[in-house]
């Protein structure tokens, strides 16, 4: 879970055409997001960055009933190889962060999601899932268990409307029953620094040090004299990173004091796609939604094991029977040359019978091939399987790969105060002066997955 958008932008991966009502419209690996031309803009919903963004040359679309950056001067390709190589701050305060109050609140989240909540260490978070009575995924969202005695989450801004209703649903069940619980809506900015510069850009502002935050854990602190800032390390472009809750008055001044420093650059949700694509990462609407089980979509690890047992979560009578039985189709990543595979592109068998459907893909400016994730027949989801994928009316080869499909971070091994660290994948990064995590944070992965009793594919 992390803020989403999915649309192809610069170089082969950009689509730019007028509509017969007047607006850009800018589409590509999936999500469209379009711009009205003149003054509609007023419709939309702005960020406390919008004035910013525009001084900066942001392009302006909408997405989500927001009016957001999809670019700035550099090209998409630019922009997404400064953050796998430096360090880009992204506007996400079109999300929906929420504080959940009160002694019941672990067991009203726990009503709604497959995490083990109660498990969390104080300021430690997750990713997580609302589902269904169906097993189907609502929307991914991150949990922090705080020490100040409120949940902080963050879900995504497509599926606000939608995650309002359902916890005030339960919310309502709740107090009805004489529990204690509060939901708190929050109007912080909320901005995302990427990239494996992120650590030497905030330490500079910071007292704390940076190290003791490692990845899905969160701390309130002043940044570069802003107070009040909840900084959480995580992110969704596979990089080092952070994402930052900042009062809504402060963030322009918190932005410019990022950006004093050279590593840094503004990115938009153009490159974000990108960069998310590569890391292996879900976009809901796309890779996930209400007719997609976690365990179709290789979220398996996302279910708490003592959840899993007590199968006390919403869908937990369909999703559990899947961890063991498995199920008809499976979430995969795909590689090919050639033509840029699309959203809704035809799976195909290597006898041309259709065994799936793409669900994202564009261009990798890393990799220089196209990727994508899409949900394969189950006889065909083993990495290496050959297939094809029907562009412009063609078979076209691909093969299904691991995801993340692309590893842009390093590994530290031995002493992390020593300078020597070994490369995991196939990304021609220099070696690195201090430590950072591994792409898509593949090894907090694993050990949680370890925990869980289960795999992350």
């Amino acid at each position: 879970m992390w803020p989403r958008l999915l649309v192809g932008v610069g170089g082969p991966g950009l689509r730019v055409r007028a509509s017969r009502v007047g607006l850009l419209r800018v589409s590509g690996a999936g999500s469209v997001g379009q711009r009205q031309a003149s003054g509609s803009e007023a419709a939309l919903k702005k960020t406390p960055l919008f004035d910013f963004h525009k001084q900066q040359g942001g392009k302006m679309v909408e997405f989500a009933g927001w009016c957001m950056p999809v670019q700035y001067k550099d090209s998409h390709i630019s922009s997404h190889m400064h953050t796998r190589e430096h360090c880009s701050i992204f506007d996400v305060s079109h999300m929906l962060q929420t504080k959940v109050h009160g002694k019941d609140r672990v067991k009203f989240m726990e009503s709604l999601v497959v995490a083990d909540i109660a498990e969390l260490k104080a300021n430690q978070g997750t990713l997580t899932l609302f589902t269904n009575e169906k097993g189907g995924i609502i929307d991914d969202l991150i949990v922090t268990k705080t020490d100040q005695g409120y949940l902080y989450v963050v879900s995504n801004a497509g599926c606000a409307d939608k995650d309002l209703a359902h916890m005030k649903a339960r919310l309502a069940e709740f107090r009805s029953a004489g529990l204690d619980v509060d939901l708190e809506f929050l109007d912080d900015a909320l901005i995302a620094v990427q990239g494996p510069s992120m650590s030497q850009v905030l330490q500079e502002g910071l007292t704390e040090d940076l190290s003791k935050l490692t990845f899905m854990t969160s701390t309130m602190a002043t940044l570069f004299g802003v107070p009040d800032c909840r900084v959480t390390r995580c992110g969704y472009t596979g990089e080092d990173g952070v994402e930052i809750s900042v009062p809504h008055s402060r963030v322009v001044e918190l932005t410019e004091k990022l950006m004093a420093n050279s590593e840094v650059k503004l990115a938009g949700l153009g490159a974000r796609d990108s960069l998310r694509l590569e890391a292996g990462l879900c976009l809901y609407g796309n890779d996930i939604d209400e007719n997609t089980t976690p365990v179709e979509a290789t979220l398996v690890w996302t279910i708490g094991k003592r959840r899993r047992q007590a199968k006390d979560f919403p869908g937990a009578d369909i999703i559990v029977p899947q961890i063991k039985a498995k199920t008809a189709r499976k979430r995969v990543g795909l590689v090919s040359t050639g033509p840029p595979v699309r959203q809704h592109t035809p799976i195909l068998s290597p006898d041309g019978k259709v065994v799936g459907e793409v669900t994202s893909g564009c261009p990798s400016p890393c990799l220089k091939k196209n990727i994508a994730m899409g949900y394969v027949d189950a006889a065909f989801t083993k990495n290496g399987t050959a297939i094809q994928v029907e562009v412009r009316k063609k078979a076209v080869p691909a093969t299904v790969s691991k995801m993340p499909l692309c590893h842009p971070l390093l590994i530290w091994i031995g002493d992390p105060k020593e300078t020597i660290c070994r490369q995991k994948g196939s990304f021609p990064w220099k070696i690195h002066s201090k430590p950072i995590m591994s792409s898509f944070f593949m090894e907090d992965l694993k050990t949680r997955a370890i925990q869980n009793g289960t795999s992350i594919m």
